[in-house]
Formats: C-alpha cells, sequence, structure tokens
C-alpha cells in the first residue's frame, strides 16, 4: 500500500443522493488556504461527515441512509481507499461521528440513538454495534415528535462522550465501556424548542459550546470534567439586530485555537457568525456571507488562518482567510464540490 504523500489534505464530504461525489480529497496551498481537488470515489454512499484518526492514516465516514453504516478507509498517495464494506451501525441516517477509547461512535438522527463499533488495530470496523437508545420528545411537533441525536464528541479529559440531541433539546454526558456499552451519567436540558446541533470545546476544555439548529443562537456551558456536569451560562443570538430568525437553521461551531473567537454557521441566513469569547461570556462581532447557500458545516485549518464553509445546497466550499485581530472572516476562494456537507484535514 502507498504511503500519503507529504503536506495537508483536505477530505470533503458530500451526499451522492443529491448529485455529489463521495469522498473528494483536496491539496491545501500552505499559504492561502486554497482547495485543489484530487480525486474523489463514491465507495459509500453519502459520507457526509468524516473523522481522521489521530495518526493520520485512516478516514472514516458514515453512510447517511435509513439502513445507517459507517465506513474505513486508509489514506493513500493515490487517494482514500475502502478498507472493507460498511458496518451496519443498527441506526438509521447516522450524521456524524467520532473516535474514542478504540470504538468509533456514531450519532444517529432519524432513529435517536448512538452507536459504537470496534476499530481492529488495522484500522477496520468490526460489528455488531453496540447501540444507545435516546428517549424523549421536544415541543416542536414537527421536528422534535422524538429524539434525533445529532452529534457526539468526546470532551477533552477524554473521560466522556456528549451525545447532542436535536428532538430532546438536551446533551447527555455518558462512559464507555470497555465493551463499547455506553451510560449516560448526566443530562442537561437546554432551552425547550431550541433544538441543539452540535457541541465545540474551548481550548481550556472548561467551557463548552452548543449550536441549536431550531433556534439562532448558542448556549455557553460549564463543563466539569470531574462530574461529567455541562451547566448552561449564557446565551448568544447568532444573527444581528433586525434579522428574523425564521428560516434560518444554524449548523457547523468551530472555536479558535486560542479559544478567542468561535465561528458559527446559518444555513437560510446564508452567513458565518462571527464571537468574540471572552471567559464565560460570548459576543456577536459580526456576520460575514458564507460564499454560496446553505453552509452545512463549518472547518477550521489546522493553523487557525482559514476557515471553510461546506455550503450544500450551491455546491461548493468556500475558504475564508481570519483577521487574527478582529476573528472576521474574509472570502478568499472557492471549489465546486455538489452536495458539499463538510470537510475535514488529515
Amino acid at each position: 500500500m502507498a504511503t500519503v504523500e507529504s503536506g495537508l489534505r483536505a477530505y470533503i464530504g458530500s451526499f451522492t443522493s443529491a448529485g455529489g461525489p463521495g469522498l473528494t480529497t483536496a491539496a491545501v496551498d500552505p499559504e492561502s488556504g486554497a482547495l485543489t481537488p484530487l480525486h474523489s470515489t463514491d465507495a459509500v454512499p453519502n459520507p457526509s461527515y468524516l473523522a481522521p484518526s489521530r495518526d493520520g492514516r485512516y478516514l472514516y465516514a458514515v453512510s447517511e441512509t435509513p439502513d445507517g453504516a459507517a465506513a474505513a478507509f486508509a489514506l493513500t498517495s493515490g487517494g482514500p481507499e475502502l478498507l472493507a464494506p460498511a458496518v451496519p451501525v443498527r441506526g438509521a441516517d447516522p450524521t456524524h461521528l467520532t473516535l474514542a477509547a478504540g470504538r468509533l461512535v456514531t450519532a444517529n438522527y432519524s432513529s435517536g440513538s448512538v452507536s459504537t463499533l470496534p476499530v481492529r488495530a488495522d484500522g477496520t470496523l468490526t460489528g455488531p454495534a453496540t447501540v444507545l437508545a435516546h428517549e424523549g420528545s421536544g415541543p416542536r411537533t414537527d421536528r422534535q415528535e422524538g429524539p434525533h441525536a445529532h452529534a457526539v464528541r468526546p470532551d477533552p479529559s477524554g473521560r466522556w462522550l456528549l451525545s447532542v440531541d436535536l428532538g430532546t433539546d438536551s446533551v447527555r454526558s455518558c462512559t464507555l465501556a470497555a465493551d463499547g456499552a455506553l451510560t449516560v451519567r448526566a443530562e442537561t436540558r437546554l432551552r425547550p424548542g431550541s433544538g441543539p446541533r452540535h457541541l465545540a470545546f474551548h481550548p481550556r476544555g472548561d467551557l463548552a459550546y452548543v449550536i441549536h439548529e431550531l433556534a439562532p443562537m448558542v448556549t455557553v456551558c460549564r463543563w466539569d470534567a470531574g462530574a461529567g456536569a455541562l451547566t448552561p451560562v449564557g446565551e448568544t443570538r447568532l444573527l444581528p439586530d433586525g434579522a428574523a430568525p425564521d428560516g434560518t437553521f444554524p449548523s457547523g461551531l468551530v472555536v479558535s485555537p486560542d479559544g478567542r473567537f468561535a465561528w458559527a454557521a446559518n444555513r437560510g441566513h446564508d452567513s458565518l457568525s462571527v464571537l468574540a469569547l471572552d471567559g464565560a461570556a460570548a459576543a456577536l462581532v459580526t456576520t460575514v456571507p458564507c460564499g454560496g447557500h446553505w453552509p452545512r458545516d463549518l472547518a477550521l485549518h489546522p493553523g487557525g488562518r482559514h476557515l471553510y464553509a461546506a455550503n450544500e445546497r450551491s455546491g461548493d466550499v468556500t475558504w475564508f482567510t481570519v483577521d487574527p485581530a478582529t476573528g472576521i472572516p474574509a472570502r478568499t476562494g472557492s471549489v465546486a464540490v455538489p452536495a458539499a456537507s463538510c470537510v475535514v484535514f488529515a
């Protein structure tokens, strides 16, 4: 098997069911942050969210379909190579995934569950999946008739997994056993009807930011890694004064490596919100156009200099250069990727 060429690569997920190429590999210019597509593969349907291994040798993808699966790729000089057939996660429409304690963990939106799959030493996945079913609902009967797990993320201490559920307006703090079983130790209730979608930690590890899909806001929470306790301490609106929230569905959220800024993507409003972080406070600085339509996810270059928006409905990935003093991103380029859904780096 060939080895990975030197230089950072971007991996772009997309919806094959909407005409996307699947998994696209792009070279990253070290100065400008510009992306140059190199190749793509549709070996897995709807690889809408991706996660690289810590050592950069493997890439994992959900297959966001009603049957629900996850797949492992080897990162080679010729592009990602599917290691084995995708493994069922025993959940419907997995939308997010992460790696933790030798397991691949997926958040399954339609079934409202979280699944874990063992990861072998050679990077391959095996089953059967161990499943934790969420319970509950929310006041929005059109979107919250039941649980809808939308993201799962390990905390900085590595002791906890946090699952974010749009349908129940809550975040669950879970422990992961050696056999893959997840146990809910605490559940934090957030604003009813807000539809929490994703979560990002401050680099210090003591704060977490939850972005909501059904209300244009971010909730700032204190995080106690000893107790696994997430405590809301404030909310920040993502739209400028006078902007109507109807038709806006926030999606992705990233925090700068120095912890001074955060950025949020707003579908419908088609903007990126710039937040200034100060202690437990988050203040809206401004919004800028996302450079396309329906930004489904955001990614930050590992160096923190460039921000990337995966614009699903306009079919492109737009990149921005971030002003280090103000945090305000300036659009510097874009590349066509039909039905783009996420960007990761390895």
